[in-house]
C-alpha cells in the first residue's frame, strides 16, 4: 500500500486525487492533508479519510478544527511551516503537489528534501526553481512526476527511449476561449468570459493562465526541468479538442502521441499508481469522443504569454520565476476587477524589463526576486 499526502487537498487537483484514492482503498491510504481556507471541505476530508497531520493557513483556523476535531486521532497545524511538516511526514512516501502558485514551492523542496517521490500538479515550483527541485531530486534520488496531462503525455510518450532520439516535445494548448476571438474586443473580456474554458474544469487562477495561454507558458519551462530537452525543442500546437495531450517527435520521423478524453482523473491515477496503471471509468466512448482532431502551431505574436515564456526560461537564472510572481498578481488584480484581461500580460512584460536577472542557484535568492516581482507588479497596478 502506498502512503500519500496532498497539499491542496481542497483544490480541483486535490478534490479529484482524494476521488481516485476513495475508489481504491487498498492501494492508497492518506496519512496527511494540506489546505488553504476552505475548512468545511476538508473537515470533511478528514472525518473521511482519517489523516494522521493536516494543516491550514492560518492559526484561528486550525485552533477550530482542532477543537472540532478532538475525537479524531488528528494533529492539526497551520502555515508555512505546517505545510512543510505535511509533504515531510515520516510515514508517507508519495506526496501530490496540488497547491496553487507559488506557495507550493516550500512544501514541495521540503518533500523532496525528506526523500518522497512527488506527484506534482504545482507547475509553479519548477518554474520558479527547476534548477533547485530537480538538484534535489537527483540527490536523494526520488522521482518528480508529472500531474499535468501534457506532461504526463510526454512521459508516457517518451518512455524508455534515450533523450538523444528526440527531436522535439510537442505540447498541446485548447486555446481557450478566446483563440478565435478577435483582437479588438479583448479589452471587454469579463471575469465570467475569462472562466469560461472550452474543455476543462479547474481552478480559477489556472482557468485564466489558460485564457491568456500563460498556463502553457509555464508548461514550456516546466517540460524543460522535468525531461531536460532545450526551449528551442519544445513546440506549443493548438488543438481544441483536447483529446491529444501531447506528442513526442522522434528524429526517424515517427510521432507518439497520447490521447484520453478530458478528464484529470486519468493522469492523477498513473502518477499515484506508477509504474503500475489503475482501471478509470468513464473513458468508453472513444469513436465517438475523438471524432475530428485538428492542431494548429501555436503563434507566438498573437499569444504573447507564450513570447514571455520563452524568453524568461531563454534568459534563465531568477526570470521565470520573477514572470510566474508577476502573473500571479495580475490574474488576482483582473479576478478582483482591479486589471483589465489585456493588461494582465503587459503588467508582466513591464516587471520582466525591470529585472536585473540573478543566477537563481539559491532559493534564498529565488524567493527575494519573487517578492521583489510581487510588489513591483502591484505597484505597476495601483
Amino acid at each position: 500500500m502506498k502512503t500519500i499526502s496532498v497539499l491542496g487537498s481542497t483544490g480541483s487537483i486535490g478534490s479529484q486525487t482524494l476521488e481516485v484514492v476513495s475508489q481504491f482503498p487498498d492501494k492508497f491510504r492518506v496519512v496527511g492533508l494540506c489546505a488553504g481556507k476552505n475548512i468545511n471541505v476538508l473537515r470533511n476530508q478528514i472525518l473521511k479519510f482519517k489523516p494522521q497531520v493536516v494543516s491550514v493557513q492560518n492559526e484561528k483556523d486550525a485552533a477550530m478544527l482542532s477543537a472540532e476535531l478532538r475525537s479524531e486521532s488528528v494533529e492539526v497545524l497551520w502555515g508555512e511551516k505546517g505545510a512543510e511538516s505535511v509533504s515531510a511526514h515520516p510515514k508517507v512516501d508519495l506526496v501530490v503537489s496540488a497547491m496553487v502558485g507559488a506557495s507550493g514551492l516550500k512544501p514541495t523542496l521540503s518533500a523532496l528534501k525528506s526523500g518522497k517521490n512527488i506527484a506534482l500538479a504545482n507547475k509553479e515550483s519548477l518554474v520558479m526553481a527547476g534548477k533547485v527541485l530537480i538538484r534535489e531530486s537527483l540527490k536523494h534520488n526520488v522521482r518528480v512526476l508529472p500531474i499535468d496531462s501534457e506532461h504526463s503525455a510526454l512521459f508516457q510518450a517518451l518512455g524508455a527511449n534515450k533523450k538523444e532520439f528526440v527531436k522535439r516535445l510537442i505540447l498541446t494548448a485548447s486555446g481557450g476561449p478566446f483563440f478565435k476571438f478577435p483582437k479588438e474586443k479583448l479589452g471587454s473580456v469579463t471575469v465570467e468570459m475569462a472562466l469560461s474554458h472550452p474543455t476543462w474544469k479547474m481552478g480559477k487562477k489556472i482557468t485564466i493562465d489558460s485564457a491568456t495561454l500563460m498556463n502553457k507558458g509555464l508548461e514550456v519551462i516546466e517540460a524543460n526541468w522535468l525531461f531536460g530537452i532545450p526551449p528551442e525543442r519544445i513546440s506549443v500546437w493548438i488543438h481544441p479538442q483536447s483529446i491529444v495531450h501531447s506528442m513526442v517527435e522522434y528524429i526517424d520521423g515517427s510521432v507518439i502521441a497520447q490521447m484520453s478524453i478530458p478528464d484529470m482523473r486519468i493522469p492523477i491515477s498513473y502518477a499515484l499508481s506508477y509504474p503500475e496503471r489503475i482501471q478509470i471509468d468513464g473513458n468508453e466512448n472513444l469513436s465517438g469522443a475523438f471524432g475530428q482532431l485538428t492542431f494548429e502551431e501555436a503563434d507566438l505574436e498573437r499569444f504573447p504569454a507564450l513570447y514571455l515564456s520563452y524568453r524568461a526560461i531563454e534568459e534563465g537564472g531568477t526570470m521565470p520565476a520573477v514572470m510566474n510572481a508577476a502573473n500571479e498578481i495580475a490574474v488576482g488584480a483582473f479576478l478582483e476587477g482591479k486589471l483589465k484581461f489585456i493588461e494582465i500580460l503587459k503588467v508582466v512584460n513591464q516587471v520582466m524589463e525591470m529585472h536585473k536577472t540573478l543566477p537563481g542557484d539559491a532559493l534564498e535568492e529565488i524567493l527575494e526576486s519573487d517578492a521583489w516581482a510581487r510588489r513591483t507588479a502591484e505597484s505597476l497596478i495601483k
